[in-house]
């Protein structure tokens, strides 16, 4: 796929764009679910065409071509807006939130990520030194991820139609030659890993609005994934596909990949990594955790034989200590997702129909 292919957008009104089920935007449509996923599909992508886009993989690859039929590098292009509230919490901000996002949406492309944008959206009366700390915060995490942030712009609206700063940032990754991550491509017989303890980052955002306090302190999980990605790319090759399951959590990703692949996926509940702050966080406000926003978690789909190999080398990793293997992809009830859960039960594992948690991210 050349650049010129994957940019082939029909012309605004070639393409009818189906009703939604709703007219006008619900804070639902955020979440990373059923809305979200209704949005993408029935507007966005029937509206602007392309296979690229209607892939629906956290970052698009894009062939470069010289113009005589010799291909040229591969790049991985990707871009997220964050509005999160507060903008500073329990082990990060909106500012590094904004980075590692972008970041890891290119690491789990399978790409090497190298130049940031950033676009600011700044609320009249946002103070001086709350952006001078957020400024700080995303150079500190650029030089924590090996990446540069060379192009960016600015935009003020009026006091009280902002709620302090809105991020836009986009990045540009390069992919190594033969490597080709998708979620079009799980395998029945796939083991599913994930690097850590889920739902972190949500409930450490939440307990600050709600005024949660735990014995020890809970923090936000962001963090960049590209070097966590690295390692289980050069252990196994073979990786079918990675996700960093953010908006939505645990549960969109896998949904997600059961959808594009065409299988079914089982999940063993007790065997994923929960802290226990998190877990009564989630039952005292009524969340289930699957559904948790993470910020510096990925999944990762490999072949069953290489499932043990890649599990030792994520632990590893400083990022990866309490990797777990979670579950399996199977043939049976394609594009559904189900949990065994701890009482020997199985239920299923559907995508969030509203909002959880708004604004984690």
């Amino acid at each position: 796929m050349t650049v010129d292919d994957s940019l082939a957008v029909l012309p605004l009104g070639a393409c009818p764009v189906p009703q939604s089920r709703y007219d006008h935007i619900l804070l639902g449509h955020g979440s990373g679910g059923q809305l979200t996923a209704e949005l993408i599909g029935r507007l966005f992508v029937p509206g602007f065409g392309g296979d690229v886009l209607g892939a629906l993989e956290d970052a698009a690859t894009l062939s470069l071509s010289s113009g005589n039929g010799v291909h040229g590098p591969r790049l991985a292009f990707t871009t997220d807006s964050f509005v999160v509230r507060p903008l500073f919490f329990p082990g990060g901000d909106i500012g590094r939130l904004a980075v590692h996002g972008t970041v890891n949406d290119l690491a789990v492309a399978g790409a090497r990520p190298l130049f940031l944008s950033a676009a600011f959206i700044l609320e009249e009366g946002l103070p001086l030194d709350d952006l001078r700390r957020i400024v700080a915060s995303m150079r500190a995490a650029c030089a924590e991820a090996g990446v540069a942030l060379v192009t960016g712009d600015t935009k003020v609206v009026d006091r009280g139609k902002g709620d302090g700063v809105f991020i836009t940032t986009s990045g540009v990754g390069l992919v190594p030659e033969g490597r080709s991550l998708s979620i079009h491509s799980a395998r029945p017989g796939d083991r599913i890993l994930v690097s850590g303890t889920l739902g972190d980052h949500g409930i450490a955002v939440m307990s600050v609005r709600e005024g949660l306090e735990f014995e020890t302190v809970l923090e936000s999980d962001t963090a960049p994934l590209n070097g966590l990605a690295r390692t289980i790319l050069e252990t196994c090759p073979e990786t079918r596909c990675m996700r960093d399951p953010t908006r939505g959590g645990l549960s969109s990703a896998v949904n997600e990949l059961a959808s594009a692949s065409g299988v079914g996926v089982e999940l063993e509940e007790t065997a994923i990594p929960l802290r226990a702050e998190v877990r009564a966080a989630c039952e005292m406000l009524g969340l289930d955790p699957l559904y948790v926003a993470n910020e510096g978690k990925l999944i990762a789909v490999v072949p069953p034989e290489h499932a043990d190999r890649v599990l030792e080398a994520m632990r590893s990793h400083p990022l990866g200590r309490d990797s777990a293997l979670i579950g399996e992809v199977v043939a049976e009830h394609p594009g559904m997702v189900i949990l065994r859960s701890r009482v020997g039960g199985r239920r299923v594992v559907t995508l969030l129909a509203g909002e959880q948690l708004p604004r984690i991210c």
